[in-house]
C-alpha cells in the first residue's frame, strides 16, 4: 500500500482546520508520526484520508491523475498476487 505522510499544516489544509486541530485529530486517530530530517513532524494518512487527498488533487493535473491511477492499479495487482500466494500456502502448493 502506498504511504502518504503530511505535516500538521498540510493535514490542516486537507481537513479545513488549524494545525493544532490537525494535530489533535492525528492523536485521536492514532496516526503514525515521525520527525523528518527537515525538523517537521509528519503523520501517515489512513486509506480514508488518502482517498480525500486524491479527491482534492484529482483534475488539477492530468499527469498527477495518471500517477494516482497507476498507484491504485499497482495496489490492486499486488493485492491479487498476495492473495493468490496466501491461498497457495494454505493449500500447501509451493
Amino acid at each position: 500500500m502506498p504511504q502518504i505522510w503530511m505535516t500538521y499544516d498540510e493535514l490542516a489544509t486537507l481537513n479545513g482546520c488549524t494545525a493544532a486541530e490537525a494535530r489533535q485529530q492525528a492523536l485521536q486517530l492514532s496516526l503514525d508520526r515521525r520527525k523528518s530530517r527537515d525538523g517537521n513532524t509528519r503523520v501517515k494518512l489512513t486509506p480514508a484520508l488518502m482517498d480525500r487527498f486524491f479527491e482534492t488533487i484529482r483534475g488539477t493535473d492530468s499527469a498527477l491523475d495518471d500517477a494516482v491511477a497507476a498507484l491504485r492499479e499497482t495496489h490492486r495487482q499486488m493485492s491479487g498476487i498476495l492473495a493468490a500466494e496466501q491461498e497457495s500456502l494454505r493449500r500447501g502448493v509451493a
